[in-house]
């Protein structure tokens, strides 16, 4: 029956088709029947791809296979470790610890400076939503909970790419309620504890300072800080901000995808920053601002600071100017409104007028620089007389006539103690300028004398925003006449008080003129002492001593039969002073000039150990206003 399958006819046929078939031969062989049974004959059923073609899909292949192990290789090895730490932060976030930030002691160890708890309300911006539109929900909830403007809040948001934000720095206790009852509705911030620092009041605001949080700008230039944290703002927080930041910690918190906190961890231990003592005197510091205010409620001043040093080592023994400012309300959290305000006061209460901007022209302090100098260079000696009139003229070869300048009242004959102590305007004319047979010390030698006592660069005292002052440019329209007024403190350079106390410090203590020091040691939480900081000379041996004394001698003829008599005179202690006022250029109503007027003195005599030096701006002519605070502040330093 079956015979005819083992036919030799057969065999032929199986054996022709019994090689493997393929595939393009079957769907060819498909295709041609397809063709066949539509009435269209197909001669040929294979159409082969060309050797070109078939090495250009080959080598397609091969490139495609090279890249998918390359970049396996590369996500799989060389960036193994990135990739992880990347996945691991999905899942592990690191929240900073803030240390407890140092305070702040005067010398007696009184404390200035202390650190409160506080709230500051912090976003992470991974756990907010992704999308645009989620996201502008969420700050929209935030602004409301806050009753903070949107726009506001959505410009911190984008001012800087690091993940968290700062929403509300220091939050009021109402503001927390209202947190605690509304923070469902938000995702992605939380209440986070803080420090709040308070200081002791605001006498001592402009040296002490004060801290605020992190500025977008800040975190730029300062890696290692983080949103929220304080950084110091002015004064010593500023100057010593490593010494008082301290170390931050770090908790690890693991997170699932949906946000929710699976576990908590300390990392790493924050470490306390260390204290500063200073060398300030808390009880002089408040004198020497209520004695500023009594001057100013008298007299209708508003503006003066004081300045008070240690001769033996240039410690600051008080610093105050005025107006001053509140320094807790940093602290507390400062609305945009209010920091517009503050900086758009007229009195510039922010404004450091001990240490600050050019100065003030000096008037008659400069006379004991001028006189020590006409001494050095031999122009006359302790001894040499000269006759003051008073009215000196000379004359000006460029105008034809000559140039006169007047003095306060008829002196006569007088010595350089004499001439200090009643603030001679004609005798220092003629050592400044010259007269007659007597040459002058000259614009430039004046100049170069009181360089060396620092007037006309920083003190570098340890507190920032420091002024230089300024020096007359003697190259640029200079006359003959500009160096007499040069010589009794007028005309165009000025001073900075510090550098007034800085350069009768030296004249007090022999000549060594030291660097103002606001800091004197820095110590730790137990108080013991970690670092002192020790004295800086800016230069020594400034003058033979004879002549230092005989500058000294005319100060303490001040008190006893000049200028300061009935003022200085009276306390329990030898005191040593110059007086002085300035021309600001302004009158009042019926004529009369308003000044800068300045005090500067320093005792014991025997052996200084503080020197004071007062500005008060604007006072009328005839007013004695620094010296009144002068004496106030030397009564309750010997008290």
């Amino acid at each position: 029956m079956f015979g005819f399958l083992f036919s030799r006819n057969y065999q032929v046929r199986f054996l022709k088709f019994s090689r493997e078939l393929e595939p393009q031969e079957i769907l060819l062989d498909r295709l041609a029947l397809q063709q066949e049974e539509n009435g269209l004959e197909q001669k040929r059923i294979e159409v082969p791809l060309s050797k070109t073609v078939a090495r250009a899909i080959f080598l397609l292949l091969l490139v495609g296979l090279g890249v998918f192990l390359e970049r396996t290789f590369h996500f799989q090895i060389a960036e193994h470790r990135a990739l992880s730490a990347l996945a691991e932060q999905n899942m592990i976030r690191t929240v900073p610890i803030f240390a407890e930030r140092g305070v702040m002691y005067d010398h007696s160890m009184r404390q200035l400076v202390f650190n409160r708890s506080g709230f500051d309300l912090i976003c992470d911006k991974r756990d907010m939503p992704s999308d645009r539109e989620g996201l502008e929900r969420n700050l929209r909830l935030l602004s409301k909970i806050l009753e903070r403007p949107f726009d506001e809040l959505k410009a911190n948001f984008g001012e800087t790419s690091a993940p968290f934000f700062l929403a509300q720095e220091k939050l009021s206790h109402e503001q927390r309620i209202i947190w605690e009852a509304k923070k469902n509705e938000v995702s992605g911030c939380e209440v986070r504890e803080t420090i709040v620092r308070e200081y002791a009041g605001n006498a001592f605001a402009h040296l002490l300072g004060y801290v605020s949080s992190i500025s977008v700008q800040e975190l730029r230039e300062k890696p290692g800080y983080f949103v929220g944290e304080n950084i110091g703002k002015m004064g010593v927080e500023s100057s010593y901000e490593d010494v008082l930041r301290g170390e931050p910690g770090e908790i690890l918190i693991e997170k699932d995808a949906m946000g929710n906190v699976l576990s908590e961890g300390k990392a790493k231990d924050p470490r306390s920053g260390n204290n500063a003592v200073l060398w300030l005197r808390s009880e002089l510091q408040q004198k020497a601002q209520n004695a500023l205010q009594n001057v100013f409620e008298k007299t209708g001043t508003k503006k003066g600071a004081v300045v008070a040093m240690d001769p033996r080592n240039g410690g600051v023994l008080a610093l105050v100017s005025l107006p001053t400012f509140d320094n807790n309300i940093f602290t507390k959290g400062m609305a945009a409104q209010e920091w517009e305000q503050l900086q758009r006061d007229p009195s510039a209460p922010l404004f450091n007028r001990a240490i600050s901007g050019i100065g003030y022209p000096t008037g008659s302090v400069i006379k004991p620089l001028v006189g020590l100098a006409a001494l050095q260079e031999g122009i006359i000696n302790e001894k040499k007389i000269i006759y003051a009139p008073l009215e000196l003229c000379i004359w000006n070869k460029y105008s034809q006539q000559d140039e006169c300048f007047r003095d306060w009242t008829y002196h006569g004959d007088s010595d350089i103690k004499r001439a200090i102590a009643e603030s001679i305007n004609t005798f220092f004319y003629i050592i400044g300028g010259g007269y007659g047979d007597i040459e002058g010390l000259g614009a430039q030698k004046i100049k170069e004398y009181i360089q060396e006592f620092g007037w006309g660069s920083k003190t570098g005292i340890d507190i920032p925003g420091e002024g230089a002052g300024i020096l007359p440019n003697l190259e640029k329209d200079w006359r003959l006449g500009n160096t007499y007024h040069f010589s009794i403190g007028q005309g165009p350079f000025s001073i900075t008080p510090v550098q007034v106390a800085a350069a009768f410090g030296a004249i007090a203590n022999g000549g060594t003129l030291y660097q103002p020091r606001v800091v004197e040691r820095i110590i730790d939480k137990e108080k013991n002492t970690v670092r002192e900081i020790q004295p800086v000379i800016i230069r020594d041996h400034l003058s033979d001593a004879s002549y230092l004394e005989t500058i000294r001698k005319g100060m303490r003829q001040t008190v006893t039969a000049g200028s300061a008599t009935n003022w200085l005179n009276e306390l329990p202690v030898k005191v040593a002073a110059k007086t002085g006022t300035a021309q600001t250029g302004r009158k009042t109503s019926d004529g009369k000039d308003y000044l800068y007027n300045w005090t500067v003195a320093f005792a014991p005599y025997e052996n200084p150990e503080i020197v004071v030096v007062a500005v008060v701006e604007n006072a009328r002519e005839n007013q004695a206003v620094a010296l009144p605070v002068v004496k106030d502040i030397l009564e309750e330093y010997f008290r």
